[in-house]
């Protein structure tokens, strides 16, 4: 049966009344389709003009979406259990850097030193490193860190400070490239998993820019992950350092470094969740008999750079995890969803079904009593 030969009105609410009224018109006329006006109508319906056929394959498109969204979110859960493991595995580098940078800090702390990345300059131009995901179905993930973007974007310009872009990740790269009114310095593109060897070549090249005096400070946008429905994006000073190596917002606000915060995901009455922990890097001071084979400023000059890569890094990370907690929130909806709509395209194949086997039984009573 073609959609244009039946019409299906499907109501809010079920009552008898539709089913008594099919009866009743069919009986007045067997070899027409019961019609209803919309006019006379007393709930609000819609009309769905398709025949058993569509809907059997609209219901099994719904099946398999249903069957690929799932896999999806298994997918992504997965990755974010990755994603952990990398940033719990990289945390003794970051305690022993810490650690290290904090006591020689208490060597130098009496004298005047001049490192260049702990130089501050008046702010005449600001480099955005901005983080993106590589790839799409992950709910409004990349679109609000490019609007966080865009925000710090026009704050520099009411300021009367000049910018350049570092783009990280294909959706800031595609995004970025439609726009050529937005100078961009370099279009980076992110790994399955973040490396040491990818923060490297951030790291190089905001060291480069920030040396060489072309950017006075350079601020680092990505998503801080805070749980698998919740993601922050945020901006942090990369460039200049804290001496003792704090994380500072824009506002100066500083985390200090011995605060290392990780998330780990469990699972707590049949559902993952993420418990979030801060641990104090316990920072034993050297002894004082203790002596540098080089100078404490050339060792602070080549720890901090050091810590620098650590930071990016630790920033790519939590935003991969923050992506794919995205991913595995966009597809679980997904998947509820295409839940919904096979059981009321079900529902609407059955009353059709019903409806027809319904008029040719009619059709066939009506037959039989007219040869009598």
């Amino acid at each position: 049966m073609s959609c244009s030969n039946l019409t299906m009105w499907v109501s809010s609410k079920s009552s008898l009344s539709d089913s008594s009224l099919l009866s009743f018109c069919s009986s007045l006329n067997p070899f027409q389709l019961p019609s209803h006006n919309p006019t006379t109508a007393g709930p609000s319906k819609s009309a769905i003009q398709c025949g058993l056929r569509e809907l059997r394959e609209r219901i099994d498109s719904v099946k398999n979406t249903q069957k690929i969204t799932e896999a999806m979110k298994l997918v992504a859960a997965a990755k974010v259990r990755r994603a952990q493991e990398a940033v719990v595995n990289g945390r003794p580098f970051s305690e022993t850097l810490v650690e290290v940078l904090y006591n020689i800090n208490e060597q130098l702390q009496t004298d005047d030193i001049d490192v260049p990345l702990t130089k501050v300059r008046p702010v005449k131009k600001v480099a955005l490193v901005v983080v993106t995901g590589d790839r799409g179905l992950c709910g409004g993930f990349n679109n609000y860190i490019i609007k966080k973007a865009e925000s710090r974007i026009k704050e520099l310009k009411d300021l009367g400070l000049e910018y350049t872009v570092i783009s990280v990740g294909k959706k800031g790269n595609s995004y970025f490239l439609r726009r050529p009114y937005i100078p961009v310095d370099k279009f980076l593109e992110g790994g399955t998993l973040p490396t040491a060897k990818e923060a490297q070549a951030i790291a190089d090249d905001v060291f480069s820019l920030f040396i060489s005096e072309e950017v006075d400070k350079v601020e680092l946008l990505y998503t801080k992950f805070v749980s698998l429905v919740k993601s922050d994006p945020v901006i942090h000073t990369l460039l200049p350092l804290s001496p003792k190596g704090e994380i500072c917002d824009i506002n100066g606000v500083c985390v200090d470094a011995a605060e290392d915060e990780f998330f780990r995901l469990t699972t707590r009455e049949g559902k993952l969740t993420v418990e979030r922990d801060v641990i104090r890097t316990k920072t034993a001071e050297f002894s004082p008999i203790l002596q540098f084979e080089q100078d404490p400023v050339q060792i602070l000059d080549a720890l901090l750079p050091l810590y620098l890569n650590s930071q990016i890094l630790r920033a790519l990370q939590e935003s991969l995890a923050s992506e794919l907690a995205a991913r595995m929130s966009a597809m679980s909806n997904a998947t509820d969803n295409a839940v919904e709509l096979r059981k009321t395209l079900s529902i609407v194949y059955n009353r059709q079904r019903q409806a027809k086997i319904t008029g040719e039984i009619l059709e066939i009573v009506a037959g039989a009593d007219a040869l009598v």
